[in-house]
């Protein structure tokens, strides 16, 4: 079903969802966010991709189980992080419940690549990873994920591989130049000759 909502200057289609920016559709690739009534339980993130899946017995990926403190220490801010896409989308806001929380199949890619940062990560660094995740554009998170779950993106393969790259990347403090804004001119003027003596960082190149 659609609504039609009506403006001054034009008339604006703002589709149902569940959740944050689910489709109301059957069975849709999306991610569940479950958060235990117990306040000390983890929090789980699993991957549904729903029709895509031509078996259903492997429709269901768990992603990540994390600890109920360091879901505490994400939450505020993936939450409203979330809600500025689905605004700009203009979808209805939502905020995180306990119980299962659908998330739209792009956002639910962002919010692994931060769960993955901040599984294992000292606590005091967990805001600087969160500061470093809201820098990035949801390309480079969507990137991100699709890089680190092609090999170590099961529940258990935490502390590994690209999991481990991504604790690092977010959270060390001497990464926070990487993630700095660069000026597309700048790469856009690097000839052929400069290019022999220059490592580029990943985020220097627009997606």
């Amino acid at each position: 079903m659609t609504v039609r909502k009506k403006t001054a200057a034009k008339e604006t289609i703002v589709h149902q969802t569940l959740g944050f920016g689910v489709p109301a559709t059957s069975d849709p690739h999306h991610f569940s966010v479950e958060i235990p009534r117990n306040n000390t339980g983890a929090v789980s993130i699993v991957e549904n991709l729903g029709l895509q899946s031509h078996d259903h017995s492997q429709s269901l990926i768990n992603r990540v189980l994390l600890e109920r403190p360091r879901w505490t220490a994400i939450r505020s801010e993936v939450q409203r992080a979330f809600n500025v896409q689905l605004k700009e989308r203009q979808l209805k806001s939502s905020v995180w419940k306990v119980g299962v929380n659908p998330v739209d199949r792009l956002l639910g890619k962002e919010l692994c690549v931060l769960a993955w940062a901040v599984e294992g990560m000292d606590f005091d660094h967990i805001p600087i990873a969160v500061r470093n995740w809201l820098a990035l554009r949801p390309e480079e998170r969507w990137w991100l994920f699709g890089m680190t779950a092609m090999t170590t993106g099961g529940v258990n393969d935490g502390g590994k591989g690209w999991r481990l790259a991504l604790r690092h990347a977010l959270g060390d403090v001497a990464q926070n130049e990487v993630f700095k804004p660069q000026a597309a001119k700048n790469a856009l003027t690097v000839t052929a000759k400069d290019t022999e003596n220059v490592t580029f960082s990943l985020f220097d190149f627009e997606l």
